[in-house]
């Protein structure tokens, strides 16, 4: 039962920061219609979010068993908490920034938290993976909830109005919620050893590990999917919107099913890999993605601004292109916990810090890129250009297999 308590508190957790990191998709369209910005200023929402993650990650991962993981994610929690409070009385897009730089730092101290206590909570390979798979599924169902609770809020025939804002009373108390389910909950402690290490030389050995051969395989690996997993997932509702010409509200429906296809294909995959050497099954995998944006986005052209009044009239290529995501889905949480479980316990927060930090700096990049590409050139041209990082992502792989059974001795006595 206090297993159980433990792993409820950790996925609730997950599930609210969820919704909220993966709302700036949502927002950046909404934030265009109501403060009439630029899109690449909109674009800005993710930098204010992940580079905020990537600052407070580098600089307080290797603390974060020193003060104990249940005090960094209550810490985590109540900040958000106060942020969403505050946005739509303010009812400004400087308060939206502000409120994705808090969401970004909450969720650095959140994240590093989280997959600590799955190496507690883990005795070994398997079952790091599995718990893994399974807090990474719950986040994903938390990102598909996230859209549906957003566009409830949006007014499909106002594009423009700020009623979209006062889903965040809403996100409040489910914060709250998840607060006092934390703090009621037998979270396991960090290590003594790890309690003892001074915070110098904590930040020194997480420096060190960031120098290993294999670990900067694993961590470019890391940046390029997150790239491409947030240039996509940001910029689809307006993709939806401004290519596809969809309403606001099925814009961002439809989007939904790209976090659908994640979690469905975590699932899948979960249960594929027991049959299946992952080196051969994520290669495809990457392959398989840049087929489908191949032949997904020449179907994108030529539509017109026609009548689309709910789900069942948008043109094919808008259900096609999230798919997407059921290829994408397995990479993340599986060059994860192959990473991870090669480790001790004591070194996995210290992983998990950099893990953070250069999906942080992906997500930031992958937004930038798409939105500045969007602005300038074009949806379709924007989509395309992430064929580059899906052959990137495709010699990572290479890379990281030939150089994971020399290297992960190293990593593990480091």
């Amino acid at each position: 039962m206090p297993r159980l308590l433990t792993i409820t508190a950790i996925a609730a957790s997950y599930f609210v920061f969820a919704i909220l990191l993966n709302s700036v998709g949502t927002v950046i369209l909404q934030s265009i219609n109501t403060f009439g910005i630029s899109k690449p200023e909109a674009a800005t929402l993710e930098g204010f979010k992940d580079l905020t993650i990537a600052f407070v990650s580098f600089l307080v991962a290797s603390f974060i068993p020193r003060i104990g993981y249940k005090l960094a994610m209550m810490a985590g929690l109540l900040l958000v908490s106060v942020a969403c409070l505050l946005t739509p009385v303010t009812g400004e897009f400087i308060a939206v920034k502000l409120l994705f730089a808090s969401i970004g730092a909450a969720f650095a101290l959140v994240k590093v938290s989280v997959y600590a206590l799955v190496g507690l909570l883990s005795h070994d390979t398997r079952s790091h993976s599995s718990l893994l798979n399974t807090i990474e599924g719950i986040f994903m169902v938390g990102v598909l909830s996230g859209y549906w609770i957003f566009s409830a809020f949006v007014d499909p025939l106002t594009p423009s109005s700020a009623s979209w804002m006062e889903v965040y009373y809403w996100l409040t108390g489910l914060l709250v919620i998840t607060f006092l389910l934390v703090l009621f909950s037998p979270l396991p402690a960090p290590d003594a050893a790890h309690k003892e290490q001074s915070a110098a030389a904590a930040f020194t050995g997480m420096i060190k590990l960031a120098w290993q051969p294999l670990v900067i395989i694993f961590v470019f690996s890391i940046f390029l999917y997150v790239l491409i997993e947030q240039g996509i997932g940001s910029w689809l509702p307006t993709f939806n919107n401004e290519v596809l010409h969809l309403p606001v509200d099925i814009s961002v429906q439809i989007t939904s099913l790209f976090a659908l296809s994640i979690a469905l294909g975590r699932l899948l995959a979960g249960q594929a890999l027991r049959f299946i050497n992952w080196f051969p099954f994520l290669l495809g995998c990457a392959v398989l993605m840049a087929g489908l944006i191949l032949i997904t986005l020449p179907l994108a052209q030529g539509h017109q601004n026609d009548a689309v009044s709910s789900l069942f009239d948008a043109p094919v290529a808008a259900f096609m292109l999230p798919l997407i995501g059921l290829l994408m889905a397995p990479l993340y949480p599986i060059l994860n916990s192959v990473m991870l479980s090669a480790l001790d316990t004591h070194k996995q927060a210290a992983m998990t810090g950099l893990i953070v930090v250069f999906s942080a700096l992906g997500g930031t990049t992958g937004s930038l890129i798409t939105g500045y590409l969007f602005e300038h050139a074009g949806g379709q041209q924007a989509f395309y250009m992430l064929l580059v990082p899906i052959a990137g992502i495709i010699a990572s792989i290479f890379l990281f297999r030939q150089i994971s059974s020399k290297d992960q001795t190293a990593i593990a006595s480091c």
